[in-house]
């Protein structure tokens, strides 16, 4: 079947543009908006997770024409009367259905390319394009390539033009290899006994001496609230707050001091709080990439 991921697009703006009683009005009125659409094509909601709906169809027909009345709807009714836009990710393959919900790499597959699509964007996959139907295939295109999980080679990743005026539609260059990061796993965080996985179910952790933060130190050069470890796409970012700053170890043996700044975390390292590791500081955080998928529901 087709697994389909329809996704808000900067809910966390919204809530702090807006606040939380209106932005979760705005964002109840356009999940209500996406989901009217699936009786019209055989759909069915798996589960709704957050600002984020999952849901599948029996053919890649079916998801992709529901995909653009997706997109259609929801830029053309401005649901609870604010401009939103959703991106949209979706591929066509064998599932293992229990108890109501549904698993394995076709569901992955979907996921990634809703983390990876832009607001107002459908991606979906070169093995969904080979199942639509002629008069389909003339509405998607090839634009990046990736090596999808649970595979080793490569293959296109494609846009479904849901847009009847592609005036202003980006040309592809179809002279250049452009292959985008594939799902390289989740981030582990620990402090002592203290583990935390960052992934697209929980984006972003903060760590500080505060007793709200996610993993909270006690060392005299740490900041309440000291820095945040975010997930933006495929890739995790540590966003330094603080007023001694972080110094990040990483796997070359290089210390790097970020202040105020941020860094891209890749790999495995350590992360001492205000003072470099020559200081020996009694706190030490360890970070490493968990190379299952980070997109498993």
């Amino acid at each position: 079947m087709a697994v389909l991921f329809a996704d808000i697009s900067d809910s966390t703006g919204l809530y702090r543009e807006l606040g939380d009683v209106t932005a979760r009005n705005i964002i109840n009125a356009c999940l209500s908006a996406i989901l009217g659409v699936l009786p019209r094509y055989e759909g069915q909601l798996v589960k709704t997770i957050g600002d984020e709906v999952m849901c599948v169809f029996p053919s890649a027909d079916q998801a992709v024409l529901a995909a653009s009345e997706m997109q259609a709807v929801v830029t053309s009714s401005k649901p609870g009367n604010y401009p939103v836009a959703i991106h949209i990710g979706l591929h066509y393959g064998p599932v293992l259905a229990e108890e109501g919900d549904v698993f394995g790499d076709t569901v992955n597959a979907a996921a990634y390319l809703a983390a990876v699509a832009m607001a107002e964007q459908i991606l979906t996959t070169e093995a969904t394009e080979d199942c639509l139907s002629a008069a389909l295939k003339s509405c998607v295109r090839p634009i990046f390539h990736v090596v999808l999980k649970g595979n080793s080679v490569e293959s296109a990743v494609y846009q479904v033009l849901w847009q009847t005026d592609n005036l202003h539609l980006t040309d592809v260059n179809l002279q250049s290899s452009k292959t985008i990061p594939g799902d390289t796993g989740s981030l582990m965080v620990a402090l002592d006994e203290e583990r935390v996985r960052i992934d697209q179910w929980r984006a972003e952790i903060v760590i500080g001496r505060a007793k709200g933060c996610d993993l909270v130190v006690a060392d005299k050069f740490a900041s309440r609230r000291h820095l945040t470890i975010r997930l933006m796409r495929t890739n995790f970012y540590l966003i330094d707050h603080s007023i001694n700053g972080t110094f990040v170890s990483l796997q070359s043996g290089e210390e790097v001091h970020v202040l105020r700044g941020e860094l891209l975390l890749d790999g495995s390292g350590r992360i001492c709080i205000g003072r470099s590791r020559v200081e020996r500081p009694a706190e030490i955080i360890t970070f490493t990439r968990d190379r299952r998928s980070m997109f498993r529901v």
